[in-house]
């Protein structure tokens, strides 16, 4: 089950440098996560300083 970033996000750019297959990337106005790259791994989740990472 993949990782989704939420409303929550403020767009700090933290959970793309814990993301070991690089399956994050900047969106429009927020960050996004690649599913079909993401790992499963959580490094984003613990890395957001505001919880916008869920697990779908």
């Amino acid at each position: 089950m993949a990782y989704s970033i939420n409303d929550s996000c403020i767009s700090c750019g933290a959970c793309a440098g814990t993301c070991p297959v690089g399956a994050i990337s900047e969106g429009d106005g927020q960050y996004t996560i690649d599913a079909g790259s993401c790992i499963d791994c959580g490094s984003c989740a613990d890395g957001c300083p505001v919880g916008a990472i869920v697990q779908e």
